[in-house]
């Protein structure tokens, strides 16, 4: 009997507590012994956290990123032929929401392996739900392009997207160039755009705030290196 590929959601912080995460999770993070990850080292924090009595001799990790090739992604799920479950985890949050996880779990459904999603945090529900704008109609957009000329373009498209639908658009940026996103947001929307950044999710300093483009330029924040995500609607 082949095994089944738990989809396991990790916690938003690593401050964050336990209970942020279903009873379900816990148990699979205990249970299970061979996962699909993002960052090895993340994962290893993350399983420790739930179960400090991992022995991680017995636990195999297989490292799933932006360059891992096709043909090792069916590698990934022998483990599962064999009859063992697989857990897929992504660094922080709902695994296949802005990672390669979904690449796995494509591959999954070709094999005709059950794919069992668990319940847990996710940034882009909690900051919708905390941003007062629209969360009937609202667009995931993962990750801008680095590009300046390029990012200044999208931001436009997404801001003609949300006046033209009355929708919600979000995106996430890397860590480090998050005070430049919210420079270029700054800088090119238009002054009555309702823009939403939230960041440390979960963590002790979680903060959300929503205000005008024009309230906004203001003063910034300084979120240098803070997981952060980023909404607006016009």
């Amino acid at each position: 009997m082949q095994g089944k590929l738990y989809l396991i959601p990790s916690l938003l912080h690593p401050e964050a507590e336990l209970a942020t995460l279903s009873p379900q999770v816990i148990e699979a993070v205990c249970r299970i012994k061979h996962y699909i990850v993002e960052t090895p080292k993340t994962a290893r924090a993350f399983i420790k956290k739930c179960n400090p009595q991992t022995n991680f001799n017995e636990v195999v990790i297989y490292e799933l990123n932006e360059h891992t090739l096709p043909n090792e992604l069916t590698d990934f799920l022998t483990a599962i032929r064999l009859g063992h479950d697989v857990g897929l985890m992504s660094d922080a949050g709902l695994p296949c929401t802005a990672d390669p996880g979904a690449k796995a779990v494509a591959i999954a459904h070709q094999k005709n392996v059950i794919v069992f999603p668990l319940t847990g945090p996710s940034s882009i529900y909690l900051s919708l739900m905390a941003s007062g704008l629209n969360g009937q109609n609202f667009m995931f957009h993962g990750y801008l392009p680095i590009e300046k000329i390029a990012r200044t373009q999208k931001i436009k498209e997404l801001e003609k997207l949300s006046q033209q639908h009355k929708s919600t658009q979000i995106f996430i940026e890397t860590p480090y160039r998050n005070n430049s996103m919210l420079q270029d947001l700054t800088n090119n929307l238009k002054s009555l755009t309702r823009l939403c950044v939230a960041y440390n999710l979960q963590g002790p300093e979680e903060t959300i705030i929503t205000n005008t483009i024009e309230k906004w330029k203001e003063k910034l924040p300084d979120i240098h290196k803070k997981p952060a995500i980023f909404l607006f609607q016009t």
